[in-house]
């Protein structure tokens, strides 16, 4: 018996496990598990009572070895051997649910065990995971890093697997990492790609993304979604070779082109005929249109010989004009030799007058220049007398400035005596101290007086106040005496009454009424009233009290303001405000009027209610006044039916107020009806005036009427103390000035006597001064005079150089009428020869005029011979030598005019005939092209469909048989497993025209009397198509080339009796009890199918196989060589998991069973 291994254990996240070969328990893991839930599945087999051997299995319940009493030996598992590529070993860490654990599942079955949660299906994701497949495979989280233990950086999974003969067990182990999702692989601890992973496991037949082979739990309900076609594929994957795969696969690619050649085919043919019956249609029509292209293409050859006779012509014309042209040049230079003589005296004369035109014009340079000369200097001239002036203006100013000079030294002189005079005299007598003695008592005076006057005015203030309180406590009696004798007051008082709250809101907005966008209007009890007294308790009836005291606004601006005052300024607490942004348009009635009298009711409640039409619209939302009926007399039985089941929601009586509720989501017939009774009316209705508040209200009036006249008394004996205390400041105000003004003044003399002296000595230094400058003014004028001399001497040598400048101006001017007159003598003469010359010239000019119009015509002769000559050679370029040699026979024996008529005649014959389409041709011959090229094409589709034939008979012929084969075996061993459950059933081949629709077609029966109908969701129910899907899958077990099998709570939905004989067949099949799982047909009786039977017997069954399962049934039979693994773990799993020993249970029970 193999060793279980020792976990690690932390507190609830610890594993045990043990495990017994034969009629084994492993167990091992951290899920929950309670003791409710293992006592509620004891019973799973639908008896109505157990026993205590029921807990165990039967293999456990008397001694398998015939030793009765004694612990039977262990089971030599030599019978039972790994096939290669099996699972030998799994070992997890951190892995979801388990900390460490290490599962040894046996070679044969392997039935995993345990509570929901414990981690059963947790083996089959390490499985899945430690392989290389990823988590889709599993249809659970998508990225491996999900199934790391929580709050761990990484989990290990380790896979041991069975080697083949003489090699060594391989160990796969991959590591998953929690951050960035990675996953890393090794082989035999060496790194690797998970490619290497994938391909080892691939070269032992694992295929985990088969679901014929590895269903996991998440799995199931796509297994069972797969389709038939889906279904033979993965069962070719999980039994038959590699070669039966490609075959199929290869069929249905053959076939896919043999479509497509066949689809090719069809079009093609159908085209051929489409075109070749078109061609005979136009035959006619193509031999009409070639004539006319005949006769278009010697029009063409016509239109292209035009350029050629128009160039021989112009070349022609270009030779004639070329001869004229030397001729006239010839002509023009005699008539240039006979006109020289009289030319050139012309010239000489010409040139002569230019040579006086240059002359003049220096004469003329010459005296600006002197006169700019003579200018220059007579500015000199000025420039000194201007000098000269202003000295002479200083000597003025300087002789007038010793004038004031000198009166100002007599001033001074007369001042410093007066001084010395006053200095002579005593001083003022002037006592400071005693000034501002007197002054501050004055200030003192003062202020006593001001101190006096505030507190009085500090009096009259609070008098004023007390006055004003008054005066609007009289105002607000007086009103309140007003309104007890209104209705309107009246119903005020009662507001008041009601909702003091929302009656000083209802006083503060009527103050700030301007404030607003719109009018706001108060609670309906003051704006609203009832028409008709007599329906005053039923209208009020239809209205809860928040809706008598609520306000309306028609903005969301005044909303927000009114909620701001009242709510956050005023602290008032009990106050409705609601917005009406519509009309009473927005209200219609639900029935009409004559509806309405139909049903027995007299109107709607708002036909009674008078106000402002905002707050009816606010009404009409809160309270349906405009769907509520009203009617002054009860609602008789007949009445109440017919209302019932009217669109009218409410109505009001005499005695009661009727509320129908609907709910309209149970349909049309579910409602509900509230009566509530009609009381008396308490807001709209009216009262007596109160005479004893009256008389309170006018007693108060009287009294703060005296207490106010008190105390404008009081004001007016204040206000004359005030005045004259302001009478008495005023005086001491005036004394205190006089006094401080004559203190000043007899400062002021005092401090002038102290400064005499200082400002003797300041005017005896201005006198000095002014001496100084007195002598200072003699010496500035005489140097003036001697610069005015300097400059007198100046101004006489400019005025000579001047003088000279004028007399060489005089000189130029007269040279310069000379040249003039020089100059009109040569333009005369000029003019005469030149009047001789003139005919001459002319002469010359038209001759000259010929010479060139014949030099213009030859040069655009020879520009247009060119253009021809460049047009002739691009129309040789592109004609063949037949065509050149035609145009050029033309050319040689047609002139323009020739060739003219001869294309006009050809057109006129072209438009006598139909010009018809002009692509018919192109058409038609286009068209012969696609035929031929059709007709070698389906030529060689004939080829191809006859080879593609050949390959898909050669390729089925291998498939097909072997195919029919396998599925038979399956079949027969499907029959066989539903035989054993009392079942029929039969697995076939649907086969179909395509290859890619053939399909396993599962036929069950399991009723007695009804045929065999196709497996699938709509016949059979959940637990029946579970029983038929796990025998298939255990008829592949004898064919299935992998070394071991998944399935996880394919169990689930089975009743007791079904998952019995499941289990039973299960058991039987995987231990290789089961002679009809390697018992080959009649007709495949050969050796292979022998050996594999005695293989399959020599490893005591078929591949390994697990099976996931949360529970057992009782009394279900076990064979030697199955391995049961439990799963035990959760919050009663003891912190010690060497405690839990199945082991030492079997035991226990063993010695039990013996002992009775």
């Amino acid at each position: 018996m193999p060793s279980a291994l020792t976990p690690q254990r932390r507190a609830k996240d610890t594993e045990s496990g043990d495990q017994v070969d034969g009629d084994a328990v492993d167990s091992s893991s951290d899920a929950m598990s309670s003791r409710s839930s293992k006592k509620s599945r004891l019973n799973l087999n639908g008896d109505a009572s157990y026993s205590q051997t029921s807990l165990l299995p039967h293999g456990y319940l008397s001694n398998a070895n015939g030793h009765n009493g004694q612990d039977p030996a262990p089971l030599a598992i030599g019978a039972f051997n790994y096939r290669p590529g099996s699972i030998v070993r799994v070992k997890l860490a951190n892995f979801v649910t388990y900390t460490a654990v290490e599962f040894f599942p046996g070679p044969s079955l392997n039935m995993v065990i345990g509570p929901n949660g414990t981690g059963k299906s947790t083996l089959v994701c390490a499985i899945c995971l430690g392989m290389g497949w990823t988590p889709k495979h599993l249809g659970r989280a998508k990225d491996a890093s999900k199934f790391v233990k929580h709050s761990c950086p990484e989990a290990t999974i380790e896979i041991e697997l069975q080697g083949r003969p003489e090699q060594r067990n391989p160990v796969l182990r991959c590591v998953i990492k929690r951050d960035g999702n990675q996953s890393f692989y090794y082989i035999n601890d060496k790194s690797c790609p998970r490619k290497d992973v994938m391909d080892l496991a691939k070269s032992f037949a694992i295929q985990i993304d088969n679901l014929c082979q590895f269903l996991p739990q998440d799995k199931v309900v796509e297994f069972a979604a797969m389709t038939p076609v889906e279904l033979l594929w993965s069962t070719q994957r999980a039994v038959a070779p590699q070669e039966m795969l490609d075959w199929h696969q290869e069929l249905k690619v053959l076939r896919s082109n043999q479509r497509s050649v066949q689809a090719q085919n069809e079009q093609d043919v159908e085209t051929l005929a489409n075109l070749e019956g078109r061609q005979r249609m136009q035959e006619a029509d193509v031999e009409r249109m070639r004539e006319r292209e005949a006769i278009k293409e010697n029009l063409e050859k016509l239109v292209f010989a035009g350029p050629i006779v128009q160039f021989r012509e112009t070349r022609t014309k270009f030779n004639e004009m070329k001869v004229r042209r030397n001729e006239a040049q010839n002509s023009l230079q005699e008539l240039q030799k006979e006109a020289e003589p009289s030319l050139r005296a012309v010239n000489a004369k010409q040139h002569y007058r230019d040579q006086m035109k240059h002359l003049v014009a220096e004469r003329k340079r010459l005296i600006e220049t002197t006169d700019k000369r003579a200018d220059t200097n007579a500015k000199k001239v000025n420039s000194f007398q201007d000098k000269i002036q202003e000295i002479e203006t200083e000597k003025e100013n300087e002789k007038k400035g010793s004038k004031v000079n000198l009166s100002e030294v007599r001033r001074l002189d007369q001042v410093i005596a007066g001084l010395k005079k006053q200095l002579e005299q005593q001083p003022i007598e002037f006592d400071v101290s005693t000034y501002n003695e007197n002054i501050r008592a004055k200030e003192r005076e003062v202020r006593e007086c001001r101190s006096q006057g505030g507190e009085l005015q500090q009096k009259r203030s609070d008098l004023d106040r007390q006055g004003v309180e008054r005066n609007q406590r009289i105002e607000h009696a007086r009103k309140d005496l007003e309104n007890l004798e209104s209705q309107a007051g009246r119903q005020y008082e009662k507001l008041v009454d009601e909702n003091s709250d929302a009656a000083r809101a209802w006083d503060w907005i009527e103050q700030h009424q301007d404030e607003f966008e719109k009018h706001v209007y108060g609670p309906p009890m003051l704006e609203c009233s009832v028409k008709d007294p007599k329906y005053v308790d039923l209208v009020e009836a239809t209205l809860g009290v928040t809706d008598f005291t609520a306000f309306t606004v028609q903005t969301n601006n005044d909303m927000r303001k009114i909620h701001q005052q009242l709510y956050n300024v005023l602290n008032l607490g009990r106050i409705t405000i609601r917005t009406v942004l519509g009309t009473l348009e927005n209200f219609p009635p639900p029935v009409s009027r004559e509806d309405l009298r139909r049903y027995g009711l007299e109107g709607w409640v708002l036909d009674h209610v008078a106000g402002p039409e905002a707050v009816l619209a606010m009404l009409c939302e809160s309270s349906n006044l405009h769907r509520t009926g009203i009617a002054i007399q009860d609602t008789p039985p007949q009445q109440f039916e017919m209302l019932k089941d009217s669109p009218i929601p409410r109505w009001v009586t005499r005695s009661s107020f009727y509320r129908i509720n609907r709910r309209w989501e149970y349909g049309a017939g579910a409602f509900s009806i509230n009566v509530s009774e009609v009381r008396s009316a308490r807001f709209w209705t009216d009262q007596p005036v109160d005479t004893t508040a009256k008389r309170d209200l006018q007693k108060r009036i009287d009294t703060w009427t005296e207490e106010a006249r008190t105390i404008r008394a009081e004001i007016e004996d204040i206000g004359r103390q005030l005045l004259g205390l302001k009478n008495k400041v005023a005086e001491l105000e005036d004394e205190k000035r006089a006094l401080q003004e004559e203190k000043e003044a007899k400062q002021k003399a005092v401090h002038a006597f102290k400064a005499i002296p200082i400002r003797i000595a300041q005017h005896e230094e201005k006198l000095n001064s002014h001496n100084k400058m007195l002598a200072s003014v003699r010496d500035r004028l005489q140097a003036l005079d001697d610069k005015q001399d300097d400059l007198t001497i100046e101004k006489a040598r400019a005025a000579l150089a001047y003088t000279s400048v004028v007399e060489v101006l005089q000189k130029a001017h007269d040279e310069e009428y000379e040249a003039e007159l020089m100059l009109i003598e040569a333009t005369s003469d000029f003019e005469v020869l030149s009047a001789r010359e003139s005919e001459v010239k002319q002469q010359l000019e038209t001759r000259h005029r010929e010479v060139d119009a014949i030099i213009v015509a030859t040069t655009e002769l020879s520009t247009q011979a060119r253009k021809l000559m460049a047009e002739c050679k691009k129309i040789n370029e592109g004609l063949d030598d037949t065509t050149r040699a035609y145009l050029g026979e033309l050319a040689a024996r047609m002139t323009p005019e020739d060739l003219q008529n001869e294309i006009e005649s050809e057109r006129a014959r072209l438009d006598l005939m139909h010009e018809g389409n002009g692509e018919v041709i192109r058409e038609y011959e286009e068209r012969q092209k696609k035929i031929d090229l059709l007709k070698v094409r389906l030529q060689g589709i004939e080829v191809a469909l006859e080879e593609l034939n050949s390959q898909i008979k050669k390729v089925r012929d291998m498939w097909e048989p072997q195919l029919d084969k396998l599925v038979r075996r399956i079949s027969a061993s499907f029959a066989y497993n539903m035989k054993q459950i009392s079942c029929a059933g039969e697995v076939s081949v649907h086969k179909d025209d395509e290859y890619d629709q053939w399909a396993i077609q599962i036929q069950v029966k399991f009723r007695e009397n009804e045929p065999l109908t196709v497996l699938d969701s709509h016949r059979q129910s959940g637990g029946e198509r579970a029983v038929s899907t796990i025998f298939y899958l255990m008829s592949l077990q004898a064919l299935t080339k992998s070394p071991f099998r998944v399935v996880d709570e394919i169990n689930q939905g089975m009743d007791p009796r079904n998952e019995r004989l499941v289990h039973a067949r299960m058991v039987s099949i995987a231990t290789g009890n089961d002679e009809q799982q390697f018992q080959p047909e009649e007709e495949d009786n050969d050796a292979n199918d022998k050996e594999t039977g005695d293989r399959y017997r020599s490893m005591g069954g078929g591949s390994q196989y697990f099976l996931i399962t949360p529970k057992l049934l009782h009394g279900l039979r076990y064979e030697r060589g199955m391995r049961v693994l439990c799963i035990a773990s959760g919050e009663y799993m003891p912190k010690d998991h060497t405690l839990v020993d199945f082991r030492g249970c079997v035991k226990s029970k063993r010695k039990m069973n013996a002992a009775q």
